[in-house]
């Protein structure tokens, strides 16, 4: 699915008016009639509604959201806030629409606004603003704002919470901004949703479809996608009734100190899962019989070999537990100054190069790094928010022409070509050790298997997650562990 600007979705609307012969105020009921066929599967009428509503579309939106419900038995306050008196052309027919409905409780607030009490009970329907806004709020949207986030009933945003910017809130006073504890918007999610210092200002988000109409050319064209089941699909390769473990082939792994074998044990298991037909892990010797013990399918060899393992692989994958001691320094050098075959560079690998005085320069080109957020703060060299590290990781994958992996919910794939790809998989569960380590080992086994770096690390990904919200299934969130991941793959 696309994620498009503020400005494309704006455009869309225009398209479509225009293509399909739609008034822009029926666009608008269209988009009011899905918001209330969501809203009525969570909440009954035994809940009473409280909309704010702006001057502009996001208003008009609440507005038409207003008189549906009524319709359909809802208990119904609505407040249009018209302090410039200056309504948007849609927004101002929904006003005329509503002021005929006698059930509904409705003030245009043109100067004082003494405010409803809000309980537990009610559900807070908010458009005071949309996609349109380019500011902070101020002045009295900013108080009435803080008196809803003050409140202990539910809040609903329609299409994004009012106050928050749909790309980059650094300059943002989040003070100001709508604590939504649901999110319904329209046709394409939006690209702050996807952002960890969001999620008290979207909360759960569901995208509804309005009948917007994409034309598919230069207006909506975008670098930036979630990755949907179907495409991963599309990916997938299929089995040869030939293949053998040499067609699907040969990884090398890279991992494990002394006292960290479950790295390599896990990183190790999810590769051969994963089904490159042949790996090999290169460990500290001590690991050894722990190695072959858990995992009998591993080829276990120790670092003295290290030159010579990595002649005759279809992949390597360095990091996972390797520790950041002077001989893990080497082995990663090792590794990043020989390497011929695609790669992927995690945990402590990246710790290396972090501390190394080369620092990212001297990976090979096409490698994949899979920072989680700290160890990209160390790459970097800074703290940043989520839409500025996003931006520097655009930045170094087109420079350095690797790709990288940024960690974490809604895990970001980042293209040389600038492409970004949000996942749409996984869960808090795998908030625990070593899931990255199966992740690592998911995406060596699709270099293996020679998928391009890009679509390794899409598949691997994806399927990482899948995995982990099937094992959720089975086990809960709170008592998943990795080696349920690793399970759950097949």
């Amino acid at each position: 699915m696309k994620i498009l600007s503020a400005g494309q979705i704006k455009a869309l609307d225009s398209y479509t008016i225009q293509e399909e012969s739609i008034s822009s105020l029926d666009l608008m009921e269209n988009a009011a009639m899905a918001f209330c066929e969501k809203y009525a599967t969570k909440w009954n009428q035994d809940r009473p509604v409280v909309v704010f509503a702006g001057h502009g579309n996001n208003g008009g939106d609440a507005l038409a959201i207003a008189r549906l419900l009524s319709g359909w038995g809802y208990s119904v306050e609505a407040y249009l806030f018209n302090t410039s008196k200056g309504l948007s052309a849609d927004c101002a027919a929904n006003c005329n629409r509503l002021k005929e409905v006698e059930k509904v409780a409705f003030q245009v607030i043109t100067t004082q606004f003494t405010p409803p009490t809000l309980t537990e009970e009610h559900v807070v329907i908010d458009g005071l603003f949309g996609i349109g806004l380019a500011r902070p709020l101020t002045g009295g949207f900013a108080s009435v704002v803080q008196y809803i986030n003050a409140s202990p009933a539910t809040v609903v945003s329609i299409d994004v919470p009012s106050g928050l910017m749909t790309e980059d809130n650094t300059g943002n006073n989040m003070a100001n901004v709508i604590q939504a504890d649901y999110t319904f918007t329209f046709h394409t999610p939006k690209m702050s949703f996807f952002f960890a210092e969001n999620e008290p200002y979207v909360g759960e988000f569901e995208v509804l479809d309005i009948g917007l109409v994409d034309p598919d050319d230069e207006t909506s064209q975008t670098h930036y996608h979630t990755i949907e089941d179907s495409t991963v699909k599309s990916m997938l390769k299929p089995l040869s009734k030939f293949a053998h473990k040499g067609t699907m082939g040969t990884a090398l792994l890279v991992a494990g100190s002394e006292g960290m074998a479950g790295a390599a044990v896990l990183s190790g298991k999810a590769c051969i899962r994963s089904g490159a037909g042949k790996v090999i892990a290169c460990t500290n010797e001590k690991n050894r019989e722990i190695l072959q013990i858990s995992v009998p399918e591993l080829i276990v060899r120790n670092s003295q070999n290290l030159t010579n393992l990595m002649e005759n692989v279809n992949a390597i994958g360095v990091g996972p537990g390797l520790g950041t001691d002077q001989a893990a320094f080497n082995i990663v050098r090792t590794v990043l100054e020989s390497c011929k075959y695609p790669l992927v560079v995690d945990a402590d690998a990246l710790n290396c190069i972090a501390a190394s005085d080369s620092g990212l320069r001297i990976l090979p080109k096409g490698a994949i790094i899979t920072p989680h957020p700290k160890e990209f703060e160390r790459l970097i060299h800074t703290s940043v928010n989520s839409y500025e590290a996003l931006a520097k990781a655009i930045d170094l994958s087109k420079k350095l022409d690797i790709i990288i992996v940024l960690k974490g919910a809604y895990t970001r794939i980042v293209t040389p070509q600038g492409d970004v790809y949000f996942n749409t998989t996984g869960n808090p569960g795998m908030a625990t050790a070593g899931s990255g380590d199966v992740l690592t080992g998911i995406i060596l086994a699709l270099l293996a298997q020679q998928y391009t770096p890009q679509q390794a690390a899409v598949i691997g990904v994806y399927l990482h997650g899948l995995a982990g919200d099937k094992a959720a299934k089975e086990r809960s969130q709170k008592s998943l562990i990795a080696s349920d991941i690793i399970e759950n793959l097949r």
